[in-house]
């Protein structure tokens, strides 16, 4: 399906090779103000043609508004956004009607179909992201303004080379990290990593991988800072199940973590539990974040990260041996622009992702207050809300039991 979310309701429309892509936003909240420079932003980050690590298709993707606000304000009616395609080139396709490309959706479009588009890779294409890219820039925005609410991801790997933690002990630094990451530490560098070293790194493998007119994989890792806790709803739609499905949701994913992720199968339970404390600001919190922000499916005010695994591009220049769709076999070399690796301008994608999970599950609880805050709770039992019942109220207790 083409929609997401509940109350925070985005579609996606478009293909590769169509006249345009775009978006309607549902559910967003009147007065927030809006105009089209505030989604440029992240949509001009994952834009193609932007650097010699990405595919040089020169496409500004500039965006416009066209229902939803007014002088710059949203109206809290559906906000309609759409981008124009202007630098396609569907020949470069030809020799693809006939050949599903090897790891590509050629074949599974067809197959559920019955008919697909001819060049491009239609919806399975990265351009269709730009409308998820627009829906969740308006999405971070309100977040950022209403709650303080921070989203940044960085490439973790490309290919063997990885940044990640190996070990558990190397955790507790690398969390250090993720809680004073910015973005503009991120941009710094064009593959999008905070570690000028690794980045080096990582751009050498990239380039080296274009030179071979091959592709390669790689990570990203995202951190949400600031969430309230709350957020989610167990037991089908818990909070992480909802990032993975948004992040498997995307081109080329192949994997999700979140928190210790693997690594934190190989501890006992006394190393990998967060204990509670009671910090500075009176609320309850953990002293540690193995957990990744998010227990029993709900956010739990910590800093909420994930890793999101990137395959190959499957779309390469290497001639591989293949068939066509009736079963004869032959061989077919892609003549396409397209990454070497997508993790630099994933990012973006990731972030705006993130932030329509987070936006639909805020709405909802933000909902269920109100809606509770109009209950009596004068009677409610201490013992529901966490706390012992007076001695009084004990003694019968004890006497009754």
């Amino acid at each position: 399906m083409s929609s997401f979310g509940k109350l925070f309701r985005v579609t996606t429309f478009g293909e590769s090779h169509c006249k345009g892509v775009g978006v309607i936003v549902d559910g967003c909240p009147p007065g927030l103000q809006l105009t089209e420079s505030d989604v440029q932003v992240q949509l001009t980050r994952r834009r193609p043609g932007q650097s010699k690590l990405t595919t040089p298709r020169d496409e500004k993707d500039k965006v416009t508004i066209y229902s939803g606000t007014e002088l710059g304000y949203t109206l809290g009616t559906p906000i309609g956004l759409m981008v124009v395609n202007t630098d396609q080139r569907p020949n470069d396709y030809s020799n693809a009607i006939v050949y599903p490309r090897p790891s590509h959706a050629d074949y599974t479009y067809l197959e559920k179909y019955t008919l697909k588009a001819t060049s491009g890779g239609g919806r399975a294409s990265a351009r269709e992201t730009i409308g998820r890219v627009a829906a969740g820039a308006i999405a971070e925005k309100y977040l950022k303004e209403a709650f303080g609410i921070e989203i940044v991801s960085f490439v973790s790997s490309v290919g063997d080379i990885s940044m990640y933690p190996t070990k558990f002990e190397e955790f507790p630094k690398f969390l250090e990290l993720l809680e004073n990451v910015t973005r503009e530490q991120v941009d710094e560098t064009e593959v999008r990593c905070p570690d000028p070293d690794y980045a080096e790194k990582f751009r050498n493998k990239i380039l080296e991988t274009r030179g071979q007119h091959d592709s390669i994989g790689g990570t990203l890792v995202c951190v949400i800072r600031n969430v309230p806790a709350g957020l989610g709803e167990p037991c089908f739609d818990k909070l992480e199940a909802q990032l993975a499905q948004a992040m498997l949701s995307l081109p080329a994913t192949k994997g999700f973590e979140i928190g210790s992720g693997f690594i934190g199968t190989t501890l006992n339970g006394h190393v990998h539990n967060d204990p509670f404390i009671k910090k500075e600001n009176g609320k309850l919190g953990t002293s540690t974040n193995y957990s990744g922000g998010i227990q029993g499916g709900i956010s739990n005010g910590e800093t909420i990260y994930f890793r999101v695994a990137f395959k190959p591009v499957a779309t390469i220049g290497l001639a591989q041996k293949t068939c066509t769709f009736d079963g004869t076999e032959g061989e077919l070399a892609a003549k396409g622009r397209h990454d070497p690796c997508v993790v630099s301008r994933a990012v973006p994608i990731v972030e705006t992702m993130s932030a329509l999970v987070i936006m639909d599950n805020l709405l909802i609880q933000l909902s269920r207050q109100a809606a509770t805050s109009y209950l009596k709770k004068d009677n409610i039992p201490p013992v529901l809300v966490g706390k012992l019942p007076p001695e009084n109220e004990t003694e019968n207790q004890e006497n009754n039991a």
